[in-house]
């Protein structure tokens, strides 16, 4: 079945109201009728299944069938610290992330940073990176909707975020492997895990030595130089993996 998140407020009792670019997909996109059955989530930690009533140009209404726990949530809140970066590259990221289970985006503004920093950063930009992650999130079957925070600099992101573990992605560290640094926590108690990713240019010397300073890890994501775009959701991967968290709870 189709999934959509929607707020809270379209759910009336038994009934579920649907407008706007949801009711325009059921029936110019999906061309469903009513007697179909679609799934809707609050956003709150509940899906429902819904049989449609009538599927109206603008409108749509629906009588919930079931309601039960959302599922597809991994039991480690993964924070994505990404670098801001140029072209599309950081939407993939939104879009990938998503699908591979990080709970929260957080735009970073670097040294080295060549894209538009928060000031450059329009409204429909932002629209648009929220209707990625939704869509990502509905297509993957996510329980929750990812949350993308305003643009911050590296200092107050590292100011601000706080984890069970702090790793930062840098090619110059030989010694410890991403792998070896979530091996050595099997067994233990970790529900938070942050993950800072740099841009084109990667991080500075003086940026990593802030990161170690403030108690983060910098670990090695291999041998090989990868983009950006591609660090950030191997790292994702393998820290999900790792720590047993990429079957859905």
């Amino acid at each position: 079945m189709h999934r959509f998140f929607i707020p809270p407020a379209w759910i009336h009792g038994e009934t579920v109201l649907l407008s706007d670019d949801v009711a325009h997909q059921l029936r110019h996109v999906l061309r469903l009728r009513p007697g179909a059955r679609i799934v809707v989530l609050d956003d709150r930690g509940w899906e429902y299944e819904v049989e449609l009533l009538t599927v109206e140009h603008k409108a749509a209404r629906g009588m919930i069938c079931e309601r039960r726990p959302a599922g597809g949530e991994p039991p480690v809140q993964l924070t994505l610290a990404q670098a801001l970066l140029k072209k599309d590259n950081f939407e993939w990221v939104l879009q990938k992330g998503t699908e591979i289970g990080v709970t929260r985006f957080v735009p970073l503004i670097t040294a080295r940073t060549v894209a538009a920093g928060d000031e450059g950063i329009s409204p429909a930009k932002r629209e648009r990176w929220a209707r990625i992650v939704r869509e990502a999130a509905e297509q993957s079957r996510r329980g929750a909707l990812p949350v993308i925070e305003a643009p911050l600099t590296f200092s107050a992101a590292l100011n601000s975020l706080s984890a069970d573990l702090t790793l930062i992605a840098w090619e110059e560290e030989r010694a410890i492997s991403l792998r070896q640094a979530l091996a050595e926590l099997r067994g233990a108690d970790v529900s938070q895990v942050t993950v800072f990713i740099g841009p084109e240019g990667g991080f500075t010397v003086q940026e990593v030595a802030q990161a170690q300073a403030r108690g983060a890890q910098t670990v090695s994501l291999g041998t090989r130089i990868l983009r950006a775009e591609t660090a950030a959701t191997a790292a994702a991967l393998l820290v999900l993996y790792e720590l047993g968290a990429l079957d859905p709870h």
